[in-house]
């Protein structure tokens, strides 16, 4: 079983159990936690929901590698199938009616994040490593993430620790990872023996694991003004020549890493992020989902550029780490094709069906208390 679902009296354990493939979600996995999840949320008996996972990881993303197959033996849309299903997890997650803990003990990326990002806490320890590196096989960051990167300071897409990601608002306590199991039985005993489970009970118990988070002085999130600096530039070309003009005057490792970062991905799937993660942070999480389903639908069809199945090969299947992305450059990417990527210009011919996000009640009472 590649997730299973744990019953304790007043509380209910989704665990992610794929550690061979480092908790990756398959389509199947998708559909299991959502029908278990939306079980849960109309049982009266489950008070609290806890997601964690099995090995050394908590989740690095969605099944890509499937995905791409599935579309090379078939049609384009295909592919859209599996976003449908994880958006629609997504956005269950995101305005879910009961309390839920997320324990990140490892590496959390990609879907991985959009499975955990809106708990209501978000437990990371020494161990959690959280990335978004969407771009390098071309695609863009999604799962959500044009909400809740574009409401944090200074997002841009690097690696973060526990540590930096309670800093940042991206996780909410950080937990020793030798202290996780006793956590968890605390919060199984205080949902057993009490009525009322709320969210000050969970927290006060989580607290009383949690430690203050330390950054290190060499970190990131202490730069967040020279970040903020490069990264509120118009364009992407903008922000390259901005971190480039950096790098010749600070000698730090993060700028380095950023322009290798900016070089190495889809110069398409770039623009297309920068985009949409300027829109965000006007919308409301289900018309993230939305415009973030139109754009890959795109990608996926190839209106633009054979990008995602490139990056796939290189980064996924072959794994030589050369893509060749086409356009090549940030300069060759014209606001025409990006353009395209957010048009609602399907046909008949191309089978696609819209993201329809189930209907959920009271939105902004499920909201609270959240990112």
């Amino acid at each position: 079983m590649y997730v299973l679902f744990e019953e304790i009296l007043g509380a209910r354990k989704v665990v992610l159990n794929r550690s061979t493939k480092l908790n990756v979600l398959t389509y199947k996995m998708l559909g299991k936690i959502s029908e278990k999840l939306r079980t849960y949320e109309n049982d009266p008996m489950v008070k609290l929901i806890v997601l964690k996972a099995n090995g050394k990881v908590f989740c690095v993303g969605g099944d890509l590698v499937s995905a791409s197959k599935f579309v090379a033996y078939g049609h384009w849309s295909f592919g859209t199938s599996y976003y449908r299903k994880e958006f629609c997890l997504d956005y269950l997650l995101a305005t879910y009616k009961k309390p839920m803990v997320a324990i990140l003990d490892g590496s959390v990326m990609g879907g991985g994040v959009g499975i955990s990002i809106h708990s209501t806490f978000r437990i990371v320890t020494e161990n959690t490593i959280f990335a978004m590196p969407e771009a390098s096989i071309g695609l863009f960051p999604d799962v959500g993430a044009s909400y809740f990167l574009s409401r944090l300071p200074g997002s841009f897409g690097a690696r973060l620790d526990g540590a930096e990601m309670v800093a940042m608002g991206l996780a909410t306590h950080f937990v020793p990872s030798q202290n996780i199991q006793s956590m968890e039985k605390a919060l199984e005993k205080m949902v057993a023996s009490s009525d009322a489970t709320s969210v000050t009970t969970i927290s006060m118990i989580i607290n009383k694991f949690a430690q203050e988070v330390k950054v290190k002085p060499e970190s990131v999130i202490t730069r967040l003004d020279m970040i903020n600096q490069c990264f509120s530039r118009k364009s992407c070309e903008e922000i390259l020549y901005s971190l480039e003009h950096l790098a010749i005057q600070v000698q730090e490792k993060w700028i380095h890493n950023a322009i290798r970062s900016m070089r190495f991905a889809s110069p398409l799937c770039l623009k297309i992020f920068l985009r949409i993660i300027r829109q965000g942070r006007s919308q409301n999480i289900e018309q993230c989902l939305d415009t973030e389903y139109i754009a890959i639908s795109h990608i996926l069809r190839r209106t633009v550029s054979n990008d995602f199945y490139e990056g796939s090969r290189a980064i996924l299947i072959e794994k030589d780490k050369k893509p060749q992305w086409v356009p090549s450059k940030l300069e060759e990417v014209s606001d025409e094709m990006v353009a395209k990527c957010f048009l609602r210009s399907f046909t008949e011919d191309d089978d696609w069906f819209p993201l329809r996000l189930p209907l959920r009640y009271d939105k902004a009472k499920a909201m609270t208390s959240k990112l």
